[in-house]
């Protein structure tokens, strides 16, 4: 890997929105950006080539100098010569990713993964993307270390240079140093762990949550009409998603302290983006087909997260490591998700006893 004076050149594959603003420090820090878009993206880079403005986050790239932009088709040339390769898909891209990236990656060149997610093993095993990229890179034989970026941050906002702080967690605490000094600035604070699994899950377990506080939020719209929020039934549903969380996190084996991170990623994720309109829409009532038909074209990642997560603790309860009544808000959620609108919020249930 290059010093930061000789001009790292990194390659981000999927330009999405969080894809790109990523890059805004790195840019500033001199190093030479190569967004290449995935299948899905030649509308976002045939429109930088044309502007220099990106498409969706509808800002022009800062430093622009320091960015070249490729469509898919011409990857191994992009990842000619790179010292850092991002992966930049959303989480319904990551099987992509698998088949059709990693088996095109160099040895030796490591990844920095922004996409966000967990999967369920069976028996209630829950393990983090970076994990699963690991273990197809090693079947490939590549030698690949990977990396990946936890913490509350939102695209835009990054790219309006709003103070953002996130954690780079990987195996390697030099590699992540080395990292670091490459994007961070007076905007962007990076916190480094080692521990993968319990940074990663502990974000991804803030998408399924999301869901449930953001419900509280379209019931009280149906009850009142959207004239302002209620934040007494919002707190209460998030301390105990934070309780819900810190659960599972022990039970993926994440060191503790990482609920931080999930917590503060489930406050950014609450009051802004595309799981907020969902849970909103489920909260008023819709089924969970309906709001979907409504947010068409929208990327809900968060269904996808909470389904999984309904499902290894289910599995966890067959095998009689948990009980149904430690997961209140989760069942709920995986209620909604199952399109049954007749379910109440258990608020009760949310009622601690410590005496």
């Amino acid at each position: 890997m290059k010093t930061l004076a000789e001009h790292p050149v990194i390659t981000v594959i999927g330009c999405g929105m969080m894809g790109s603003a990523i890059t805004w420090p790195a840019a500033e820090n001199g190093c030479k950006i190569r967004l290449v878009g995935s299948v899905l993206d030649d509308k976002i880079i045939e429109h930088a080539k044309k502007t220099g403005e990106h498409l969706t986050l509808k800002r022009p790239f800062r430093t622009p100098e320091n960015y070249e932009f490729y469509y898919f088709s011409e990857l191994d040339r992009a990842l000619d010569g790179a010292d850092l390769t991002i992966c930049g898909v959303s989480s319904f891209g990551l099987d992509w990713y698998l088949e059709n990236v990693i088996p095109r990656l160099h040895d030796g060149v490591p990844v920095l993964s922004i996409t966000k997610g967990m999967l369920h093993l069976g028996e209630g095993k829950m393990i983090s993307y970076p994990e699963k990229m690991e273990e197809v890179a090693a079947k490939l034989g590549k030698k690949i270390d990977f990396m990946a970026v936890g913490g509350p941050c939102t695209s835009y906002e990054l790219a309006d240079l709003d103070p953002s702080h996130v954690t780079f967690c990987g195996r390697k605490p030099e590699m992540l140093r080395t990292v670091r000094s490459w994007f961070e600035a007076p905007y962007y604070m990076v916190s480094l762990s080692t521990d993968v699994r319990g940074v990663e899950c502990a974000v991804a377990l803030k998408n399924a949550y999301a869901l449930g506080i953001t419900i509280s939020i379209g019931l009280a719209y149906k009850r009142e009409g959207r004239v302002f929020d209620h934040y007494n039934s919002q707190a209460c549903v998030f301390e105990q998603a934070v309780k819900e969380m810190t659960h599972l996190l022990a039970l993926c084996e994440g060191q503790p302290e990482n609920i931080l991170l999930g917590a503060g990623d489930l406050y950014v994720t609450v009051y802004g983006g595309r799981t907020r309109k969902l849970g909103i829409l489920l909260g008023e009532g819709k089924s969970f087909t309906e709001a979907r038909e409504i947010l068409a074209g929208v990327t809900l990642e968060s269904t996808a997260i909470a389904a999984r997560t309904v499902e290894a603790v289910k599995a966890l309860e067959k095998l009689g490591k948990v009980k149904p009544e430690e997961f209140p808000l989760l069942h709920h959620i995986g209620d909604r998700l199952d399109n049954r609108t007749d379910v109440e919020m258990p608020w009760a249930a949310f009622e601690s006893n410590n005496l």
